[in-house]
């Protein structure tokens, strides 16, 4: 019973992490087809946000498995790239 509750907290971890990382991709995308400064600041919050939720999973040790893990980092990062391509 106690496994079936972890593995709900696990899912619900991952679901908090593809949120945050798609709002941030979403905010990226839309910031710098439009390089309006506060979009661009919105999206740059946004990835901070998304950072900080992927951390909080790492040191929290949630069960989350790696490779999922990797894959929204690199979703990020990429992301994050974008965004640092348009702030120059």
């Amino acid at each position: 019973m106690e496994r079936d509750i972890h593995s709900g907290y696990n899912d619900l971890k991952q679901v908090e992490i593809e949120m945050f990382v798609e709002t941030a991709e979403k905010m990226v995308g839309q910031a710098t087809m439009s390089l309006d400064r506060d979009m661009l600041e919105g999206a740059k919050q946004a990835i901070a946000n998304a950072h900080d939720q992927l951390s909080r999973a790492r040191r929290q040790a949630t069960g989350v498995d790696e490779e999922f893990l990797s894959h929204y980092e690199q979703k990020l990062a990429k992301a994050e790239h974008q965004l640092n391509e348009a702030l120059r």
